[in-house]
């Protein structure tokens, strides 16, 4: 009898850095359990059986509403966050940062229950109110770097 050994598991994320121009697109959380009043970037959890790029197009819609592209997204930057830090904590996450300045639409809450504020910043004039591993993320970003980790 073959034995399958249950091996350690990682929780997937992508986030969406959406430019125009000089700034960057930004949600604040609301009724969510987690950072609440707290500014994000559109994100979401893979559901399964998807590719990176095509979580994010359908977060990116169900979240704002807006149309994108597979081939207009850009791979920025991936953090890798210690399970001493993530909810609940017998877990890892790794985070995909992607980019993208081409879409169609306007951007929209569509989900009201989970956002109450949507608006466009200028990248270098940010919110003091982001999630810390999103602000952490921009300012890896901003440098060049490709990759990080946080918690560790």
């Amino acid at each position: 009898m073959l034995t399958i050994k249950n091996r350690f598991q990682i929780v997937p994320a992508v986030y969406l850095i959406l430019k125009n121009n000089n700034q960057i697109l930004m949600m604040r959380r609301f009724n969510t359990g987690y950072k609440d009043g707290f500014y994000s970037l559109p994100a979401g959890h893979l559901d399964g059986n998807e590719t990176l790029k095509d979580a994010l197009i359908r977060e990116t819609k169900e979240e704002t509403g807006l149309l994108i592209e597979a081939s207009d997204l850009k791979l920025v930057h991936v953090m890798h966050e210690s399970s001493d830090i993530t909810e609940p904590a017998d877990n890892e996450r790794i985070d995909f940062y992607f980019e993208v300045s081409k879409y169609k639409g306007e951007p929209s809450i569509i989900e009201p229950h989970k956002c109450d504020d949507m608006r466009w910043f200028n990248i270098n004039e940010l919110p003091d109110n982001i999630v810390d591993k999103v602000s952490v993320a921009l300012g890896h970003i901003k440098s060049g770097e490709i990759h990080s980790t946080y918690g560790w």
